[in-house]
């Protein structure tokens, strides 16, 4: 039975504009769920793994309850528009994966150069015009395809990872800002935050 979740309006609404990025994420998301019967994650019964950090993350934390609050989501920087969902309970996962010929800039001829017109304010009113269309249409397709035009869907077996962790604070010797013990750093055998650990020279012998 397929669960369901929130509009698209309510995400962008969340997100604070409608854009490809927060679709695909949107998208995955709802893929995932479908894929293994699961509701919106209301604790860690549900991890994502996500291997970018662009809008898409919005979408799947939006769509799937997948939160770094929460511990549930986790942060691979590949730069890739992949999405491992992992139920806790280590009875099922899925790798959800873009396919290359669907992305904006593979589809859309020109789009890359365009964006960067736009973006940099060198665009003509046609090309700015263009341009917020072609987003349009790209959303649209990621909102209403179907799912395996737009992505590899794979049933996998990753390796769980652990719940998420609390850790005692320490004041940092350095600047007096309290942190994580799991972050902190030792200096001149004084627990340090990360940022002033990076001031440290060292000792030449």
């Amino acid at each position: 039975m397929k669960k369901e979740i929130k509009s698209f309006e309510d995400a962008a609404e969340f997100h604070g504009h409608v854009c490809p990025g927060l679709a695909i994420g949107y998208r995955a998301a709802e893929v995932a769920l479908d894929e293994l019967f699961s509701g919106r994650s209301e604790d860690e019964e549900l991890v994502c793994i996500i291997e970018n950090d662009s809008c898409s993350v919005d979408g799947v934390q939006f769509v799937a309850g997948c939160t770094f609050g929460k511990g549930n989501l986790i942060f691979r920087d590949y730069g890739k528009q992949v999405y491992t969902f992992i139920l806790r309970d280590e009875s099922d996962a899925v790798r959800i994966s873009q396919k290359a010929e669907f992305s904006m800039n593979n589809s859309t001829p020109g789009a890359p150069d365009l964006m960067k017109k736009v973006f940099s304010g060198e665009a003509t009113e046609e090309e700015t015009t263009l341009f917020h269309k072609q987003r349009s249409d790209m959303v649209e397709q990621y909102l209403t395809r179907p799912k395996e035009e737009i992505f590899e869907i794979k049933h996998v077996k990753p390796a769980i990872p652990e719940r998420a962790r609390l850790f005692n604070s320490v004041k940092c010797a350095e600047c007096g800002e309290v942190v994580s013990e799991s972050r902190a750093r030792v200096k001149d055998g004084k627990f340090v935050c990360i940022p002033c650990s990076n001031e440290y020279a060292g000792i030449n012998r």
